[in-house]
């Protein structure tokens, strides 16, 4: 008895670690507090011995086949002034890891299950054109199926470079790139191909927001291998989204102003060139539309390679309305009224009041015409009438011969009888006042003859400047139309393209 003490004492020493043994055994079988916990069993089953650093393939000359889709979700920036996109898209890859392959009979039928992407491998396959590192969410699990089959699904937001061409702002298609490949691994390790026919992924718009200024026209997708070195290929998957702007807000905001204001400037012509209003006018709308430039300054697009043709609209309509103003001046100069104003030259009257307005059927002519002749016709009966000086001298040479002979003849027979003497008669004092008269009448007949033909000489210069006025108007229109027809038809072109 006194033997068998110590090996009892040794049990009862050894107890608790048998059951702590016990314990742990339990906790890995079906009791405890990981009972039936298939989803823990299924985890260190792939776990066990994995290792992620490693391509997942049984025979190292097989390649990795990646499959991957691209779906854009939303245009969020287009920066034209740095060439860069800013897009959100949703991006799906899918391999297979040889490793990671179970029987779902074992493991209560679970076909599929979630593990974290830092615990498995995955395929190096980034964007070419990344340029910033987009505000993305972080997705940390993978889901993993039975055959292996692994599928990586995560929001992207890429910042990636891109040639915009804003030529036809704001009227603009781009077209921009995100090539997917493979950083460091070639063909025959990793290789690429699409999870959907290229039709689908050109088709599908069904998760973009289409609320923004840009609409999606579709996704292009290109397969393609290429070799730096003549000995490793790699291989690439490339989608082109083509984006359109809409142009409603800057036609509205750009455009109508800008043609309303050319609207207005021709509507300037209708008034008088002899008015002095013209000039004003026009002067008001060039300082409303350099006003009207610098609003818009910031709203247009601004690069270092090109100039958007709406700028040079803009810069010709400026054009246009400055060479509109130029001509008004030099009509308004050409008709204003001056007294020491040259007459106008035989050519310019063969060619300006002759021939011009039969080629270019111009009424303006002929009303000026009557209107000269008709006030030429009264003026030669006013002269006539008031001014003529037979009429003038032979009305005074009566009236001189009745009632001065008269006076005289009484003066010398009062003298005569007053003095008794038979002196000479004294000079007639009326016959100077009349040749005063007579002169004073004469030298308003001829200052009213120079004013006429200074006035003359006025109406044939306005005649000259209401002709040119209506030439040069006609051309700028044609210009104005030619222009605004052209534009439209490129712009029409675009937008419809």
């Amino acid at each position: 008895m006194r033997t068998s003490a110590p090996w009892t004492a040794l049990a009862f020493l050894l107890l608790p670690g048998a059951l702590q043994a016990c314990t742990v055994k339990k906790l890995g079988g079906s009791t405890g507090r990981f009972g039936n916990a298939t989803l823990v069993r299924l985890s260190e089953f792939l776990s066990a011995g994995y290792k992620k650093g490693v391509r997942p393939v049984r025979d190292w000359r097989m390649s990795t086949m990646v499959a991957i889709d691209l779906m854009v979700y939303s245009i969020l920036n287009v920066d034209e002034k740095n060439q860069v996109l800013t897009t959100y898209i949703w991006y799906r890859q899918v391999w297979t890891d040889e490793f990671l392959v179970w029987n779902p009979e074992d493991f209560d039928e679970v076909k599929q299950v979630s593990i974290p992407t830092a615990n498995v491998w995955v395929p190096d396959i980034l964007i070419n054109e990344f340029v910033d590192v987009g505000k993305s969410p972080d997705i940390p699990y993978v889901y993993v199926s039975h055959d292996g089959l692994v599928r990586n699904y995560k929001p992207i937001q890429v910042v990636t470079a891109c040639t915009l061409n804003i030529y036809n702002f704001p009227f603009d298609v781009q077209k921009c790139s995100l090539t997917f490949q493979s950083w460091l691994h070639t063909i025959n390790d990793i290789n690429i191909t699409l999870m959907r026919s290229p039709e689908e992924v050109s088709e599908d718009k069904s998760l973009f927001m289409n609320q923004g200024e840009w609409e999606l026209l579709h996704i292009l997708s290109k397969y393609k291998s290429f070799s730096l070195d003549n000995v490793d290929s790699y291989a690439e998957m490339k989608f082109h989204v083509v984006i359109r702007r809409r142009p409603l807000f800057y036609t509205v905001n750009l455009l109508l102003p800008s043609i309303f204001l050319m609207v207005m400037d021709v509507v300037g012509f209708y008034l008088p060139p002899d008015s002095g209003e013209r000039v004003s006018f026009k002067i008001t709308l060039l300082l409303g539309y350099s006003v009207f430039l610098i609003i818009v300054s910031d709203t247009l697009p601004a690069t270092a390679i090109g100039t958007p043709l709406i700028g040079v609209y803009f810069v010709v309509c400026m054009a246009l309305l400055v060479i509109s103003l130029t001509e008004t001046v030099l009509i308004v100069r050409l008709v204003h009224k001056q007294d020491l104003q040259p007459p106008v030259p035989h050519w310019v009257k063969h060619l300006v009041l002759e021939k011009a307005p039969i080629l270019f059927c111009i009424h303006t002519k002929h009303r000026l015409c009557s209107m000269l002749s008709s006030d030429s016709s009264d003026l030669e009966r006013y002269k006539d009438n008031n001014f003529g000086p037979a009429p003038c001298s032979h009305h005074h040479t009566c009236e001189l011969g009745g009632r001065g002979g008269a006076s005289l003849h009484s003066e010398r027979e009062g003298g005569l009888l007053g003095l008794g003497l038979g002196l000479a008669p004294s000079r007639d004092p009326a016959l100077p006042v009349m040749d005063n008269i007579l002169q004073e009448v004469t030298t308003i007949r001829h200052f009213l003859e120079k004013r006429d033909k200074c006035n003359e000489i006025a109406k044939e210069w306005l005649q000259v400047g209401y002709v040119l006025d209506v030439l040069l108007f006609r051309v700028y229109l044609v210009a104005m139309v030619a222009y605004t027809i052209t534009l439209g038809t490129l712009w029409s072109v675009w937008q419809t393209a």
